[in-house]
């Protein structure tokens, strides 16, 4: 086989704030994968998407070095392909090879999986995302989402007044009801591990369905003391970085005990990864739900496809399609709050 590799940068459509600050751009690697035969015309080549984010994703250090990695894999792909084990510290760089690999065993066309949703036969519910900012370009933000008939959105917490975070929700719950809207909340890591109660407390009367990540991970003690008091469900995320081998995942839920967990291939494991958290949370009888994390259309792709290859009772997080002026073009569409791949 023969890989090639190649950058791209994108631009966000609105500049986009987390409590990590604000994002106006987002680079990809794109792994292709082809057989070792330049005669053949029409030749079959997958694809996979390596995403990444600065200060999250636990391969990257900077652009020079992950570069690096991704063109020492693309020159040794033979050695990579019969051991993907050797990329279990770089989860992005893993998924974009297993990603390639799937779509190139499928004929090249974007079918990473064979399944209802690649086949344009199900739809997928998906939840709204609102990004930080002050709490007009929130408000509006969730106007849309609404008007777009969302019927879960995710607000993202812990970076402007917690006050007026707070007086966004009580508007929102004035307007609808715990029946006719679920609401997410999604604080990645921002609170205080000793105020975080209280505030978990004052969030809770607005019928919130679940905030991920309340406090920056590796805090084990105080997270486990947080989910047991909590009145609002914890979902981890940040959590789970970093933690590879089987042992440490079952010991990670077995000591946190955690409502859910969220799955994202890019960020915890690729593909292989990804199976074991949420075999591993199952036995537990721990829910779960997948987010891509920034991936452009090819990379959202090829997660709505591995997300449907499991029954999907909760709204997954795979709203981002939108997000950039230069996406590349996808037949994937978002109408209603669901997620389809068109044919």
């Amino acid at each position: 086989m023969k890989a090639r590799y190649e950058k791209k940068i994108f631009e966000f459509k609105n500049p986009s704030g987390t409590s990590r600050g604000i994002l106006t751009q987002k680079i990809s690697w794109f792994i292709y994968l082809k057989e070792d035969n330049d005669s053949k015309e029409n030749q079959i080549e997958g694809i996979g998407e390596c995403s990444i984010i600065p200060g999250l994703s636990p391969d990257f250090l900077d652009v020079d070095h992950y570069e690096a990695k991704i063109a020492q894999v693309c020159a040794n792909i033979n050695f990579y392909l019969n051991d993907l084990g050797t990329l279990t510290e770089f989860p992005s760089i893993l998924f974009g090879l297993e990603c390639a690999i799937l779509d190139f065993k499928n004929g090249g066309k974007g079918i990473y999986f064979k399944n209802k949703f690649s086949r344009g036969e199900q739809q997928i519910l998906i939840n709204g995302l609102i990004w930080m900012g002050d709490k007009n370009y929130m408000s509006s933000q969730i106007e849309e989402k609404l008007k777009d008939g969302y019927t879960c959105l995710k607000m993202k917490v812990g970076a402007i007044d917690f006050m007026d975070e707070v007086e966004l929700l009580k508007d929102l719950r004035d307007k609808f009801s715990n029946t006719q809207l679920n609401i997410r909340l999604d604080a990645n890591g921002a609170f205080d591990p000793k105020t975080c109660i209280s505030k978990l407390k004052i969030l809770s009367q607005f019928g919130i369905h679940s905030i991920e990540q309340p406090i920056a991970p590796k805090q084990e003690e105080w997270m486990k003391k947080i989910i047991e008091k909590s009145p609002i469900p914890i979902a981890l995320d940040e959590e789970l970085i970093g933690v590879n081998s089987r042992f440490d995942k079952e010991e990670l839920l077995d000591f946190l005990k955690p409502n859910y967990i969220i799955i994202k291939p890019s960020l915890h494991g690729g593909i292989k990864g990804s199976e074991e958290w949420i075999k591993y949370a199952q036995v537990r009888k721990i829910s779960w739900w997948m987010t891509s994390a920034l991936e452009s259309n090819i990379g959202l792709n090829a997660i709505a496809q591995f997300a449907a290859e499991y029954p999907l009772s909760l709204p997954q997080g795979l709203g981002t399609g939108g997000l950039y002026t230069n996406n590349i073009e996808s037949k994937l569409k978002v109408e209603n709050g669901k997620l389809k791949l068109l044919k």
